[in-house]
């Protein structure tokens, strides 16, 4: 008897159930053949909406753009998302392109990573959608694009967890990992830009020059590294004083001193982008802003021969000549360094080098402006050593005691010397013996050269 009242129950519940599914089917019929889209999708949604009240998640949505911009919080979540996968993922997205060192990882459309913060669960969604664009009416045709965007589910009582430390945290771990993983770039002007974005170039920067290679004496190399980590870690103190947080170089010295690898040391060393800015591509101040203005943070804007690059010489004229008025200025420049617009950007390394730094104007280089002047000075006993270790793989020699006494009164580059090294095929031997000899040889070329200019200005 009580198995023929079980059979009875489930037949009428099936029948229930199929019923109301029916009925469903007809009203879904009805409803897309009599009423208008947008209310069938209005109705579906506060139907939804109601259901919705009645349960404890919670669901965030993060879009790949916020109008015309991208969304930095998506930007963040996809990489951090990207350091979450695990073997469970059944589907990846991996690209990368030509001139990148990395492969990136991220999540492909319709996956799920869970991730954990302070104990408590989050569940990460990536959905996509085809969207229509109208933009394009060549031929009557239309452009179909892909909407992105991450929905974030979680307890409805974590609201305020997540908007106060979970997506900060989220950002600021994203920053690390995009500056650990990125290639480093040198950007130039490109003069046919279509945009403020297009204004800079890049291209791979893969010069090789560190500090333990650079052809620099002790003192100075280890002044600029603790300088350099003193910079990195004031961010706060930098508000505090009221300044931007930015730190000025002036490298000056003869030309083959190492002012280059210098920089090129300074950008692998911090991990930082070189934005190679050449004066002479630009007509005015206001492109000069707008170049500036375009650059990334931590970043390092580098103006090379800087004596050389414009005229600066009329810059306190009370008049401006038509044939001036659309040339850049050094009090342009200088409003950019120590001015409002010097606010423009965060962490920012701005160097100026120079073969004459007595030709430079005091406003340029005085403290606030170039804080750090280093003199990239002839080859040192150092400077010697490094140079020895790099090209000959030693660091001890008993002819390095008569180099380094010749060294002290020959004006000579470390490019010169780092030339005769490579000419010796890695015979320590006769490498330093050709040092020796073209000491010998550079130190006599000097003394007549400072004879003849004397004799020159004597008459």
């Amino acid at each position: 008897m009580a198995e023929t009242n079980n059979m009875a129950k489930a037949k009428m519940l099936f029948s229930t159930a199929a019923s109301m599914a029916a009925t469903a089917m007809v009203v879904r019929s009805f409803m897309n053949d009599f009423l208008p889209h947008q209310f069938h999708d209005l109705l579906f949604s506060r139907i939804g909406n109601f259901f919705n009240r009645f349960s404890s998640q919670m669901t965030m949505v993060i879009e790949e753009f916020d109008g015309f911009v991208n969304n930095e919080i998506y930007e963040a979540a996809e990489v951090y998302l990207s350091e979450k996968i695990s073997p469970s993922t059944q589907r990846l997205k991996v690209s990368k392109p030509v001139k990148e060192k990395n492969i990136t990882i991220a999540m492909e459309r319709g996956e799920t990573i869970v991730d954990f913060f302070n104990g408590i669960k989050f569940t990460w969604v990536l959905v996509c959608s085809q969207s229509e664009s109208q933009n394009f009416n060549y031929m009557n045709s239309t452009i179909r694009s892909e909407v992105r965007w991450f929905e974030l589910k979680f307890h409805k009582k974590h609201l305020n967890l997540v908007l106060k430390s979970y997506l900060p945290q989220i950002i600021a771990e994203s920053k690390l990992a995009k500056q650990d993983k990125k290639t480093l770039k040198i950007f130039t002007i490109e003069n046919t830009y279509a945009n403020l974005a297009d204004i800079w170039m890049p291209t791979n920067l893969d010069h090789p020059s560190n500090f333990e290679t650079l052809a620099l004496d002790l003192e100075t190399k280890n002044f600029i590294i603790n300088d350099l980590q003193k910079f990195l870690k004031r961010k706060d103190y930098y508000r505090k004083v009221g300044k931007a947080w930015k730190r000025g170089y002036l490298l000056y010295g003869p030309p083959g001193t190492g002012k280059s690898s210098l920089i090129a040391s300074m950008a692998n060393y911090l991990n930082f982008d070189v934005y190679d800015l050449e004066l002479s591509k630009l007509n005015c101040d206001s492109e000069l802003r707008r170049a500036l203005i375009a650059m990334a943070n931590r970043s390092i804007l580098v103006i090379e021969d800087i004596d050389c690059s414009v005229n600066f010489e009329d810059r306190n004229k009370a008049a401006v000549t038509d044939s001036e008025e659309n040339k850049v200025t050094l009090s342009g420049l200088l409003n950019f360094i120590d001015g409002l617009w010097s606010c423009c950007g965060d962490e920012r390394i701005i160097i100026f080098t120079t073969n004459h730094k007595e030709r430079l104007d005091p406003a340029l280089v005085r403290p606030g402006r170039m804080d750090v002047h280093i003199h990239m000075s002839y080859c040192t006993p150092d400077g010697f050593k490094v140079l020895a270790s790099n090209y000959l793989g030693i660091k001890h020699h008993v002819l390095f005691e008569e180099i380094e006494r010749q060294l002290e009164p020959t004006e000579v580059t470390p490019a010169e010397v780092a030339e005769v090294l490579m000419k010796s095929d890695n015979n320590p031997q006769v490498a330093l013996e050709g040092v020796i000899e073209f000491l010998n040889v550079k130190r006599k070329e000097n003394e007549d050269a400072k004879l003849k200019k004397e004799k020159e200005e004597g008459k």
